[in-house]
């Protein structure tokens, strides 16, 4: 076991979603408004799945990926750039080579497979494919094609990221997302990529979280706080352009962003950028990680890095779903990231388990499916441990990986391994299956609607097929 840092200045991914979450609800509770709670639905034991329109191959079980954080040997970029820079200063774990999902991506696929998956997120690294302005690196696009070929093979789905946070490192010279030029650029990557897998994909993400790649972009000295408008600015544009340019590629491409769930401000996020982008989203991407309630309030270990300390909420996945449903009617949900942080790998000491969650979660996904929400997938995050955004000690792997100590980067499953298995091969939990953990009281995820219309164990469900 690594022994992290207690005190990195580094922010994790995680940290940003709660500690943004925290910072901004006393704000945004006030200003939510009273919209009338929707009734709940008769009680009924796996009600019929609302069929979605143009959503026909069923329901999505995946794992997730991403270049930086898993592949290793990563090629220059501006996420390289600054961890090398706070590994020397000892502020930032060194990446290494992550999981090395470079060299081991057969193995790690059929590890997907082999829990009956039938998607496989990825992040195609920008920096890898275009490492010089204009040069496309045949060997590393021949391992992307070889990455997604083997993911087809498996009958699985691809979902491709386009960029995740990592840009290459002629992108940060000439000013990132703030120079007029990266989007010419972006628009180059974004149509070869399309093109190149529009008859191997039709799930794109164009950026990962943009209002979190914003705190990481100040957060490693290339943005300040001031550039935040300008900056979503870009994203706004280049999630359009990956729209198109897939679109022109293959007509039936679903393009999205994903989003974090804040608990309270979520409003607030979706007008700083889903609301500016809602015409061309073919689905709502959503990420949930971490709910806040009256009877929970251990979200605030998020602000210092303690993240195994946090109580996990997974009933708010369905108060999450509500808000979207609600928000932009008409739209797909998908899950593209969840999961539950432990340090180290260690069991948490309250005894709850990976596979408990993945249980709960999705019992939840089938109450907002009983409800005729349209939810059309889930990815757990994330099918190895990975780097997360400065440390390896928040682990969140189905199967767990010990970078910083085990050479041999041996894939050690957790609970998760069998309940997912056990969850995909039932379409979801059995019914007469109760949560572990129960429902939160008094959840800030939607106000006032998580409190007239609480989460409740009893209610319709349907199976997640």
């Amino acid at each position: 076991m690594s022994t992290p840092a207690p005190h990195h200045p580094s922010v994790s991914r995680r940290q940003l979603l709660t500690g943004a979450g925290l910072g901004a609800a006393a704000l945004a509770v006030g200003a939510l408004g009273t919209a009338k709670a929707p009734a709940a639905p008769a009680d009924s034991s796996f009600a019929s799945p609302t069929p979605v329109a143009g959503w026909t191959e069923g329901f999505h079980f995946g794992a997730a990926s991403s270049g930086f954080q898993c592949e290793g040997f990563n090629p220059d970029s501006n996420w390289r750039r600054y961890t090398d820079r706070a590994a020397k200063a000892g502020t930032v774990d060194p990446v290494r080579n992550a999981a090395d999902f470079r060299h081991r991506y057969a193995e790690d696929l059929e590890l997907a497979k082999g829990m009956g998956l039938n998607t496989f997120r990825i992040g195609i690294e920008w920096a890898r494919v275009e490492p010089r302005r204009g040069h496309h690196d045949p060997a590393a696009l021949a391992y992307y094609d070889s990455v997604i070929a083997t993911i087809r093979s498996l009958g699985m789905s691809p979902m491709i990221t386009l960029v995740h946070y990592v840009y290459p490192g002629w992108v940060a010279d000439q000013g990132g997302f703030l120079a007029a030029a990266t989007l010419r650029d972006f628009e180059r990557y974004a149509r070869m990529i399309t093109a190149r897998y529009a008859d191997a994909c039709t799930m794109w993400i164009s950026f990962n979280e943009p209002l979190v790649f914003y705190g990481h972009e100040t957060e490693i000295g290339a943005i300040t706080t001031a550039d935040l408008p300008r900056f979503l600015d870009a994203i706004a544009d280049g999630h359009r352009i990956a729209h198109r340019v897939a679109h022109e590629a293959n007509p039936d491409a679903r393009v999205a962003v994903n989003e974090a769930f804040l608990p309270a401000v979520t409003p607030v996020t979706d007008a700083m950028f889903f609301d500016r982008v809602v015409d061309v989203l073919d689905f709502v991407g959503i990420d949930y990680y971490y709910g806040a309630a009256l009877s929970n309030l251990t979200t605030i270990y998020g602000a210092t890095s303690e993240f195994a300390r946090i109580t996990p909420q997974p009933d708010d996945i369905y108060q999450a779903c509500h808000h979207y449903a609600h928000a932009f009617p008409g739209k797909p949900l998908y899950i593209v990231e969840n999961g539950m942080p432990t340090d180290n790998g260690q069991p948490r000491p309250d005894g709850y388990t990976r596979g408990n969650f993945i249980r709960d979660s999705l019992f939840w996904l089938q109450r907002a499916r009983g409800e005729g929400l349209p939810v059309v997938g889930y990815n757990h995050w994330a099918i190895t441990d990975n780097y997360e955004w400065g440390t390896y000690d928040s682990r969140f792997g189905l199967y767990q990986v010990d970078v910083l100590t085990d050479p041999s980067l041996t894939r050690k499953p957790t609970t998760g391994v069998d309940a997912y298995r056990e969850m995909t091969a039932q379409s979801g939990p059995r019914a007469g299956y109760r949560p572990v953990m129960a429902p939160a009281t008094g959840s800030f995820a939607r106000i006032p609607q998580s409190w007239t219309s609480p989460s409740v164990v009893a209610g319709p469900r349907a199976r997640l097929a």
